[in-house]
């Protein structure tokens, strides 16, 4: 491929048989020859992502490496999962490009909103806990693929972007043609590091990142020694990960999936412990502090909420009970207020001309519900933008007590910092639903449920249908009455926690619907 050809690439330039503009260019993987652009659907009228696959089509074997490079991101378009963008079409020299056009392939992938991975890491790297989640969710969706027997092919930053939920997902498909799985998991490997450190451990990366640095053997330089406030298990398996030699080395990617979720836990106690004043050493005891422990304060605002609450419902009792006394013995045709229907207890209980011996009325009925409906799926709702913890979303609809998800933790309230975090949970069919349950709420959360016509709304567009306040253990929600939908919001319109330190954690929620 000449150099006119590649330079000729420039936004407004119209391929694919004259269906695509280019809009801007967003890297070059040259280990392909692989122009990343984003682009303009003439037909569909819509943003693309697409790969160039730049070469001469009289050269053999460019043409056959090419055709390996469309075989495989043809058979990813078979693949479906939220870490990797969805293909749309493959073009090849005769089907969708011309030899005239200066390409060997197109792939064409639907668009990924959010940011570069590359400007992420630009500014300063990730914090450890948060990168272990980013690339949780990414380990996700290489797992997937492998049981698949699909290689993806994402061991190029610049094929990566961050969505607006804060979850890094493939937005170039292509791998290149001698790209292997175990490729995929160093590259989960690199990934972690870049984020750690904001340098590049593999061969073939932009120009823009730096490289990862190497001992004189030849070893990569561990990531906590580059930054020091990097937690030594995660330093240890970014460099696990792609190193292939040794007996310590990680070669799948459920195994990075099981270290992460250890690491990314023990790194969000040890900053929930700092932050509230104690040793991380003690996190299963007590924490001595001159601060108020969070869930101390929690405690002492729900004790006084529920002494109110208490305090109410026997006034509003009380008053019930002598209105009805006062009907029963004035009798019902001298009633002036209103009538309460009293069922009399039977004549053996009874003496004529008396009043019933038993004045306290029957409870109102429960409203009946059926049995738990278990949701399809679960993920973090957030319309400002970036999801709280989205890899951990899964864990709260999946009937396990000792795994949870935990939104991020604020120095502001809800609606200060913005207004609000949630789960949308999707039913495989339509719902009439009637109680939510959530079990190891942190108390003090006020919470709304909500209902939508879509898995992504607006927020204006849904609608509020139930509510409540968290408290120890299990809390239920009853709806104002049962509705019916495929997408429902548990909604969290403040935080639990105190002085600076809001967070809100949620171990399980159960749907019941009408009886």
């Amino acid at each position: 491929m000449g150099k006119a050809q590649v330079g000729s690439l420039a936004p407004g330039r119209v391929v694919g048989d004259g269906r695509y503009r280019l809009l801007a260019q967003f890297g070059v993987d040259e280990r392909g020859d692989a122009h990343l652009w984003r682009a303009r659907d003439g037909q569909l009228k819509r943003d693309v992502a697409l790969t160039l696959l730049v070469g001469d089509p009289a050269d053999p074997e460019a043409a056959r490496l090419a055709r390996r490079t469309l075989e495989r991101a043809t058979h990813a378009s078979k693949f479906g999962h939220g870490g990797v963008a969805r293909v749309l079409d493959v073009l090849a020299l005769g089907s969708g490009i011309t030899s005239s056009e200066g390409l060997l392939g197109v792939v064409v992938a639907e668009w990924t909103k959010g940011s570069d991975l590359v400007d992420l890491v630009a500014q300063r790297p990730v914090a450890p806990a948060a990168a272990a989640r980013m690339v949780q969710a990414l380990a996700e969706a290489v797992e997937q693929a492998h049981q698949n027997g699909l290689v993806l092919g994402l061991d190029h930053p610049q094929r990566l972007r961050l969505t607006p939920n804060g979850a890094l997902k493939l937005a170039f498909p292509g791998p290149l043609p001698e790209a292997t799985l175990r490729d995929d998991v160093k590259a989960l490997g690199a990934v972690l590091y870049l984020l750690l450190t904001g340098r590049w451990a593999l061969p073939g990366g932009p120009p823009a990142i730096p490289p990862a640095p190497t001992t004189p053997q030849g070893r990569i330089v561990p990531p906590r020694q580059l930054v020091p406030t990097v937690p030594a298990d995660l330093s240890s398996l970014a460099v696990r990960t792609i190193e292939d030699g040794g007996n310590g080395g990680i070669r799948t990617s459920a195994a990075i999936l099981r270290v992460l979720d250890q690491v990314a836990e023990e790194e969000e106690r040890t900053q929930l412990i700092k932050a509230v004043g104690g040793d991380p050493a003690e996190a299963e005891g007590t924490v001595w502090t001159t601060k108020k422990p969070v869930k101390d304060v929690a405690r002492r605002r729900k004790l006084a909420l529920g002494v109110t609450v208490l305090v109410v419902a026997t006034v509003v009792i009380l008053a019930w009970g002598g209105l009805m006394l006062i009907n029963v013995f004035q009798g019902d045709s001298k009633a002036s207020g209103p009538t309460i229907n009293v069922a009399a207890p039977p004549a053996s209980s009874q003496s004529a001309g008396q009043p019933s011996s038993s004045s306290a009325p029957a409870p109102p009925p429960s409203p009946t519900v059926g049995a738990p409906v278990k949701p399809q799926a679960v993920a973090v709702y957030n319309p400002e933008g970036k999801g709280d913890n989205t890899a951990r979303a899964k864990y709260a609809t999946d009937g396990k007590p000792e795994t949870q998800w935990r939104t991020e933790q604020y120095k502001q309230q809800f609606p200060a910092i913005k207004p609000g975090v949630g789960l949308v949970v999707t039913f495989k069919d339509p719902i009439n639903l009637s109680q939510v349950k959530v079990a190891g709420g942190t108390p003090g959360t006020k919470v709304e449920i909500r209902s939508a016509t879509e898995k992504n709304p607006d927020l204006a567009d849904t609608k509020v249908v139930g509510n409540g306040d968290l408290k120890d253990g299990e809390t239920t929600i009853a709806l104002a009455q049962p509705t019916q939908g495929e997408y429902f919001i548990v909604w969290i319109t403040q935080l639990g926690g105190a002085d600076g330190e809001f967070q809100t954690e949620i171990a399980d929620l159960t749907f019941l619907p009408a009886g």
